[in-house]
């Protein structure tokens, strides 16, 4: 319960229409200050000022990433309840709601355009960039074992890049396949599978961020170095979701938060890290739990990168706690 003064000021925070676009946007997944300033074509203060509203009254969670900052909805409260009560009496045929929701989509395929481009032109020496801050025999010897020996049917990797995990993880599957959007990856990829011999594994060309749920039914779903890639995680662990059947469940390998903002400029990563804090949030929100996450410190002493191993399963069959 809340006082009636807390209730006012929730209901003048999201009482603007320009506010109630911006909940709308974020009901559709995480974004940066930069993305919604050019999705509603206002300046960075305007836009900002409104953030700002919208969390002080709880309405909106703010998490800084280096230069950077994104915004969600929040996961819960009088002022999450709210956001989700307005947004589903937003009608999605109005104009400018339209309007939004396609430059929304504008954004995200630039964002996509400029991977591409970035995975194009490292396809070939991307396992050399892989190594250079992670231990990655450590987690990949982890990530083998997060599966106990066991042989599942069907084992999806997304965003497979190289084809590295389906190598990796090719004595836990019948059958492997690997999506990814860069031709040059899959190209290397499949070179690969056919010189380690792997005829059980695939690779296809497929875009991450937009599914197509009949590849699954799976047993496991992997995303490895994935996620920062883009905006918004919250949405890619949904559509990862999707894939799974009853009692699948999901391992993603990825950066524990930092600081390192020439990833971001320099080797497309959209999000500087991922906090146990947000992979919850996430996880929840897809209907996940997150049984288990191990972290791999970096042996380079200024610099480097903390890896986090995440286990999630369905959250209905899973019973263990978090880590």
């Amino acid at each position: 319960m809340a006082g009636l003064g807390e209730i006012v000021g929730v209901l003048k925070a999201a009482g603007e229409s320009t506010r109630l676009r911006l909940l709308a946007l974020l009901a559709d997944g995480d974004h940066s200050v930069k993305d919604l300033t050019e999705i509603l074509d206002q300046s960075q203060p305007r836009v900002s000022r409104h953030l700002k509203l919208l969390a002080d009254a709880g309405l909106v969670q703010r998490y800084a990433e280096g230069a950077w900052a994104y915004y969600r909805l929040s996961p819960a409260g009088q002022g999450a309840d709210l956001a989700r009560w307005l947004i589903a009496r937003v009608d999605p045929a109005a104009p400018e709601r339209r309007a939004d929701r396609a430059r929304q989509a504008a954004v995200r395929t630039q964002q996509q355009a400029e991977a591409a481009a970035y995975f194009a032109q490292v396809a070939q020496s991307w396992d050399l960039l892989k190594t250079l801050h992670v231990p990655e025999a450590a987690v990949e010897a982890a990530v083998l074992g997060t599966l106990a020996g066991r042989t599942v049917d069907l084992l999806i990797d997304l965003g497979t890049g190289t084809g590295r995990m389906l190598e990796v993880l090719a004595p836990a599957f019948r059958r492997g396949i690997g999506i990814d959007s860069s031709r040059e990856m899959l190209a290397v990829a499949r070179a690969r599978l056919v010189e380690a011999g792997l005829n059980k594994a695939e690779v296809r060309l497929g875009d991450i961020g937009a599914l197509d749920a009949g590849v699954g039914p799976a047993d496991i779903v992997v995303l490895h170095q994935v996620l920062h890639y883009f905006d918004d995680p919250g949405r890619m662990l949904a559509q990862a979701r999707r894939l799974l059947k009853p009692g699948g469940e999901i391992i993603i390998v990825d950066f524990a938060p930092h600081s390192l903002e020439f990833l971001r400029t320099e080797h497309a990563h959209r999000r500087l890290g991922l906090s146990r804090e947000q992979m919850s949030g996430w996880a929840a929100a897809a209907g996940l739990h997150v049984r288990s996450v191990r972290d791999f410190p970096s042996d380079i002493e200024d610099g480097g990168l903390t890896v986090c191993l995440w286990y999630l399963g369905d959250r209905e069959t899973m019973d263990a706690p978090d880590a």
